[in-house]
């Protein structure tokens, strides 16, 4: 006999008079079940993912061709099979024999790590479902997947869409780790629907230039962690190695008494990061003076300089402006602000910032320094590198931890009084 429904109990239109199970309703105090992570033992991969890789979990990677996507994750499939895990490596791009060579200059030849070159998802899906699910996959790229029942080609919408849906759909159901490696666009977005990115738990960007040493691993989105974390990591002929110090790496190659160059204490997640920011001023005979920015947000420079013009009478309608953040990093937070300014101004005088400040301080359009948070780490960060200075807003002093009384602070309360410093 059929179930008959309760009297008054009809299911919604649309659903064809067909009813769905009662679901069970719990409230926001029920106990928390804790994520089990996996060590990459990748200390700045596990800093950017939020302490491992938590099984079950999608992740996806995208960066420019050559950054060194399928470098990292070879390195550390191979160091998670040499760990005892199961490790799967699907290579959607390159032949069997490019991948060898990958993994003998790598020194991960040896790894347990089960490899193949194949495209087809379906092959794929009924291979990993063959005996005990794997612990972790890599799926090089998921723009070469396609499924054989769509009649569009591989790397089209609907292609990606379904390819990825189906690769999430078999992480969500046997605890397996699923790693996608994205194409990206001209302008650095990762190739296909937007809608990937909200699919999947983790979006990790490599950022970098393909011919500089330094490579940024940026976390844009982590459902298990926090989000703008970064992992830096050096590329050298045996692949890439992390750079448990980055302030340090990036301020290796400074110059002394050169103009227009100042250290800016920045934070990226939970990290302080310094970094030089370096400014050149050039006159020009040109009707529109050229703007050039490496690193930094050009609308955010055009709005520094109009500040600069307007309250400190200095104009730069007859120069060339070029910023430039050294290392490869790209800075987005206002904080940034007071450093540009010191750089540019220095390059106008002509007169060098003392090499033992720190600068940092987010500037208003009245040319007021407001205060910045995470004060204490910036400077903590700047003491441990040798800084003796930091010209930062004035309402920052009272936020100065007992540690770094040693540390000198610049009386900054606008504009003005950063230009009596800069000059």
């Amino acid at each position: 006999m059929s179930e008959e429904a309760p009297v008054g109990a009809e299911a919604p239109k649309g659903l064809g008079g067909k009813k769905g199970r009662v679901i069970n309703f719990t409230d926001l105090s029920a106990p928390i079940e804790g994520h089990k992570r996996w060590q990459s033992g990748n200390e700045e991969l596990d800093r950017t993912l939020g302490g491992g890789i938590v099984p079950g979990s999608a992740l996806l990677v995208g960066g420019d061709p050559g950054i060194g996507k399928s470098t990292l994750l070879l390195q550390i499939t191979g160091a998670l099979a040499d760990k005892g895990m199961d490790c799967i490596y699907i290579s959607g791009e390159e032949a069997a024999d490019q991948v060898r060579l990958r993994a003998q200059r790598l020194g991960v030849e040896n790894a347990s790590v089960r490899f193949a070159a194949e495209t087809n998802l379906r092959n794929i899906l009924t291979s990993l479902d063959n005996g005990k699910p794997p612990q972790l996959v890599i799926i090089d790229s998921i723009q070469t997947m396609f499924l054989d029942n769509l009649e569009s080609a591989p790397g089209t919408v609907s292609q990606v869409r379904a390819s990825a849906a189906e690769l999430i759909r078999f992480a969500k159901s046997r605890g397996t780790a699923v790693v996608l490696v994205g194409h990206v666009t001209k302008d650095g977005q990762i190739a296909g629907p937007r809608v990937l990115e909200h699919m999947v738990d983790t979006v990790l960007y490599f950022e970098g230039d393909r011919g500089h040493q330094f490579r940024i691993l940026r976390a844009v989105k982590n459902r298990f962690g926090g989000t703008d974390e970064i992992g830096v990591f050096e590329m050298t002929s045996q692949g890439l190695e992390q750079v448990s110090n980055p302030s340090s790496l990036f301020l290796s190659s400074r110059d002394e008494n050169v103009s227009g160059a100042a250290v800016f204490a920045g934070m990226e997640g939970s990290r302080p990061v310094l970094v030089e920011i370096q400014a050149l001023v050039a006159p020009t005979a040109a009707a529109n003076p050229r703007r050039a920015v490496v690193g930094w947000d050009s609308g955010r420079l055009s709005m520094i300089l109009a500040v600069l013009d307007a309250r400190l009478g200095l104009s730069f309608a007859t120069h060339d402006v070029y910023l430039n953040v050294a290392g490869g990093l790209k800075i987005s937070e206002p904080a940034a602000d007071l450093a540009v300014a010191a750089a540019l101004i220095s390059s106008l005088s002509g007169v060098p910032l003392e090499r033992d400040t720190i600068v940092f301080g987010e500037i208003a359009l009245s040319g007021e320094v407001r205060p910045v948070p995470q004060s204490d780490l910036r400077m903590k960060e700047a003491k441990k590198l040798g800084f003796e200075t930091a010209i930062t807003p004035k309402a920052n002093k009272k936020n100065k931890a007992s540690s770094m009384k040693r540390l000198e602070m610049g009386k900054v309360v606008d504009l003005p009084d950063l230009f009596n410093i800069s000059s």
